[in-house]
């Protein structure tokens, strides 16, 4: 396992962009694929976008295709989420997550809060 840090959420208007960051001092982070869920209260944790261990293979849902990119840099141990046309219904806790290749999303940050208002 390892820590991963968040960062970069706030308070945005829609259509709006915001890039949040995922940090982590571990020295095998290059080796772990890096996801990135939200969850709004009283709903389940949703899948948003990854990135594999090389920063070549990317996946999102279907609702954040071509507005959100997912892309990392390993030489400063960062994952990144950049956000364009936030949407209102966006609004919600970013979390990412690592897993080695193979295996589940076994490390999580605390969290970055993204609130989009009209």
């Amino acid at each position: 396992q390892m820590d991963l840090v968040e960062s970069g959420g706030g308070l945005v208007q829609t259509g709006a962009s915001l890039t949040l960051s995922c940090k982590s001092f571990n020295q095998h982070f290059s080796s772990y694929n890096i996801g990135w869920f939200r969850q709004t209260r009283g709903q389940e944790r949703e899948f948003v976008a990854a990135v594999d261990w090389s920063g070549v293979g990317t996946h999102y849902t279907d609702s954040v295709q071509g507005r959100f990119t997912v892309f990392r840099n390993n030489a400063k141990n960062t994952a990144y989420l950049q956000m364009n046309n936030l949407q209102l219904e966006d609004t919600a806790v970013y979390y990412c997550a690592a897993a080695f290749s193979g295996s589940t999303w076994d490390s999580w940050g605390q969290g970055t809060q993204v609130t989009v208002s009209s």
